[in-house]
């Protein structure tokens, strides 16, 4: 009984020390795993868009190749209208903005410019900064559920501009605008809707 002891005891002591150098080893495996899953969950999510934004205030312009001018087209007395004469611009629908994932406030315009070129304007806009924000002219009516609007047929005019401000978006040339009843903000990295102005 008393050699068992001994032996007992000396077991349990080779335990211990192989599960020290299990966890020894194990433990920084470990971390780096876990320090993998933030970095990576950090690029995903970018959680420190909640507390940024930005804006940007571009001019309605009197053609598309000037979209994004810093300067708004200089004004002139008005004159007797001629055949050469360009017409201005015309809102073709518009509409103020609602909620959807993230609180958007502000009005899109869709306009069609002296040249026949069309784009769209978003003005007083205020919303949130996330990843991979895109602006989208949709067929499917604004509001409702966001999920919606992968079904549909929709415009992709690219990354938004900025989170607040007012922005020009030129449409490609030969874009059907016909049952484009929409605007969305579109986070497309998750498929969500920011918020929807209809076009009225």
């Amino acid at each position: 009984m008393n050699r068992q002891r001994p032996l007992t005891r000396l077991r349990s002591v080779d335990r211990l020390r192989s599960v020290i150098r299990t966890h020894r080893i194990l433990a920084p495996l470990a971390a780096v795993v876990v320090l993998g899953m933030v970095v990576v969950g950090a690029a995903l999510f970018q959680p420190w868009r909640i507390f940024t934004s930005s804006s940007v205030n571009e001019p309605l312009p009197t053609a598309a190749g000037s979209a994004g001018a810093s300067a708004p087209p200089t004004l002139e007395p008005a004159k007797p209208p001629s055949p050469a004469a360009p017409a201005a611009p015309v809102i073709l629908g518009s509409g103020t903005f609602q909620s959807q994932e993230h609180e958007t406030t502000g009005t899109a315009r869709l306009v069609k410019l002296p040249d026949g070129s069309h784009l769209l304007r978003l003005e007083d806009l205020a919303s949130s900064d996330g990843p991979d924000v895109k602006v989208w002219l949709s067929s499917l009516e604004a509001g409702g559920d966001w999920f919606k609007y992968r079904s549909g047929r929709y415009v992709d005019l690219g990354p938004i501009k900025a989170t607040h401000g007012n922005h020009n978006y030129v449409l490609p040339a030969g874009t059907d605008i016909a049952g484009l009843t929409s605007v969305v903000l579109w986070c497309d990295r998750f498929s969500v809707a920011f918020g929807s102005a209809p076009l009225a």
